[in-house]
């Protein structure tokens, strides 16, 4: 494996998020939040597979611009969980994740900004 595999660290975002929502309390924001954050946390590794497979320069855009947008709905979610105190686990294992989501939403910002320079 490579030093920086931008798959396998999705992946392991996407595991991460997991074990975060299996940690939420059990209230009705709790529910919500994890569902959703189960949704848009495990969804970019998804998407970033399917640009790999882009039809064209746009069709991959399209996906990175689906991975942007999923990551930044999980930064959001993270947020909320963290300052609504709904992490029954230590809070720094919260701030690890939301360090790592914030670093991949840099990363996809920059490719999406490379990527339409080329068009």
């Amino acid at each position: 494996m490579k030093i920086f595999d931008l798959h396998e660290r999705l992946i392991d975002f996407a595991v991460t998020i997991i074990n975060i929502t299996d940690n939420i309390k059990v209230t009705k924001a709790g529910n919500h939040l994890s569902g959703q954050i189960v949704r848009s946390g495990t969804s970019p590794s998804l998407n970033y597979s399917e640009a790999q497979s882009a039809e064209s320069r746009n069709d991959f855009i399209h996906k990175m611009s689906v991975v942007l947008k999923e990551l930044r709905e999980t930064y959001s979610c993270l947020k909320i969980i963290h300052r609504g105190k709904l992490y029954l686990k230590d809070e720094q294992d919260l701030i690890v994740a939301i360090k790592e989501n914030d670093e991949l939403i840099s990363i996809f910002v920059k490719s999406l900004e490379t990527s339409r320079s080329k068009k």
